[in-house]
Formats: C-alpha cells, structure tokens, sequence
C-alpha cells in the first residue's frame, strides 16, 4: 500500500514549517518498567508482558485523547511498534493521531542497542526492516526514528555511528517514509561538547552525499554550545532538527532548548513528568497540559 501524497506532502509541510513540539510515545520493552513507575504504577502491579504493555498503551491514550494534545501545539508523536498496531477507541492509533488530532505519526524502529565499543553504541540488527516499514506505511507512518549512543568523542565509533544512521535512513527514504536519525549524545559525557562538535561534521558529510529525494530529520541532544547544529537544521535535505531531553528534567531541559534558535522538541520523559496514573482526569489534564504548554514555548 502506498502513502496517499496529499496527506503526506501535507505532514511534510506541517514537519517542515509548523510551530510545536514533537512528543515522543515510544517507550520500548526496556524502558516501559521504569516510564510506568514513574507513571505511578509499580511492577507487583501487573504480570507479564501482556498486562505491562496494556498499562502504557492506557496511559499513552490518555495523553493522546487529551484537550491539549492536538495541532495547536503539538506537531508530531512518535510511536512504539505495539502502539502502531493498536487502537484507540476503536480507531487505529496513527489514524487517530493523524485525523483527530492533527499530529503527524512517526514510529520507532530500533531494536534497541549493542554493547559499548569505540565510545559508542550502535543499533542491533533489524532483520525484518522491510516488512516493518512495509506495515508502517499501511498504518499510515509518515516517518521513523532510530536511536543510537554516542558516550565519548571518539573519532572511530562517530563515524561508526553515523554511516550506521545514514544506511538504515536510505531504506527508510526507499520505502517512502522520512527517517529521523537519532545519534544521542550522553548528557552526561565528560568530552559531550567535543563529540557534539564532532558529531556535527559526521552528519554534515553524509547529508552533503544524499541524493535528490532523499530527505532526513535529526533528533540530537541539547547541545552544550548553543546553535552547534544550525548548518544542520540549514541542510536542503534536512526537514527538522528535533532534540531530546536525555535525562534533564522539564525545566532545565526547556532552558537549555530554548536558547537554540533552530531546534524544537521531542521528549519523552519530560513530556510525561509529573503525570499519574492515580491523577483524576482533570488533575491529570491540568499536569500534561503545563507540560506541552512549557515544550511548546521553548520550541518557538
């Protein structure tokens, strides 16, 4: 099945030009343990698998079909592969979003990392990409997003990195979705300016290699040196430069975007902080909505 190209040029353009944040849904079997007692709701709770993603898939609704989660503010979600397959009041998930909402779905298709080596972490292998791309187009994804670590200024594993992020971008570009290539630095990294600096140079000679259609999004850390990725967000193949908050908490992490004149958001756990599942609806409405109201500003 192909992508309907009006609606696709439409996103394109709402990515492209539009004011807002891009929230990050995409908890994966790792990270939802911990996304989920920060939510309020402790392992004992529930059992197996089963139970544990029908917990965050309730609460990722419960963002989703909230008042202040819609176009006004918010202009993509990027969603976990489960998500993708599942429904929302009977509605598929990106559908919802899409036609509800009006924000842009994207999914996420890393199958998480490997072992440190060279100072970074590269993605595991996908061996059904194909497929997965195939079924995301029929759900009607306009983009993905694939996530790597860089922990050191190491030359080697930056490169590593990088040629990694580009490859699985061309097949995502192939099957006619727009990647958003994620190379996280680690806040917490003693040399992150000199890899962010690096990093920069990386990804500015694989974007130069691209050929005519083949457009791309970055989702980068808040840079230590303001504005280091502006001849990114400059690129004629770049669509948006997107930052995560990798660990910093709401506040800080809308200060420190908000001196980057040329990136706009896409978090995860500092869009959800302070949200409970124990919250009654209008508390809870009240906590996401101070949220994506924080985001939003620190994204214009």
């Amino acid at each position: 099945m192909a992508q309907d190209s009006a609606v696709f040029s439409a996103q394109a353009e709402r990515i492209k030009t539009g004011k807002g944040f891009i929230a990050a849904l995409d908890q994966s079997g790792g990270s939802t343990p911990k996304a989920l007692k920060l939510y309020g709701v402790e392992e004992d709770s529930y059992s197996g698998d089963t139970e544990m993603y029908g917990e965050i898939h309730a609460m990722r609704s419960r963002i989703i079909l909230a008042p202040d989660f819609t176009s006004d503010k918010v202009l993509g979600a990027i969603l976990f592969e489960r998500t993708m397959r599942a429904e929302i009041n009977g509605t598929p998930t990106a559908a919802l979003l899409w036609e509800d909402r009006g924000v842009v779905p994207f999914l996420k298709i890393d199958k998480g990392l490997e072992d440190e080596a060279d100072g970074v972490q590269l993605m595991k292998p996908m061996p059904d990409l194909e497929a997965l791309l195939a079924d995301a187009v029929g759900f009607g994804i306009f983009g993905t997003k694939e996530r790597s670590v860089v922990h050191h200024a190491n030359a080697t594993g930056i490169a590593a990195v990088v040629a990694q992020q580009f490859d699985v971008a061309k097949r995502v570009v192939a099957a006619g979705l727009v990647p958003i290539i994620e190379p996280e630095v680690n806040i917490h990294s003693e040399t992150k300016a000199e890899a962010e600096e690096m990093l920069r140079d990386e990804i500015l000679k694989h974007l130069d290699a691209l050929e005519d259609g083949q457009d791309v999004m970055l989702k980068l850390s808040i840079p230590t040196q303001a504005n280091v990725y502006d001849v990114l967000a400059d690129h004629p193949k770049v669509l948006r430069v997107v930052a995560l908050s990798g660990g910093y908490s709401t506040d800080d992490a809308c200060a420190k975007l908000s001196h980057n004149r040329k990136m706009i958001a896409s978090f995860s756990r500092a869009l959800t902080e302070g949200l409970s599942k124990q919250q009654s609806e209008d508390e809870f409405n009240t906590a996401l909505g101070g949220n994506i109201d924080k985001i939003y500003q620190a994204s214009l």
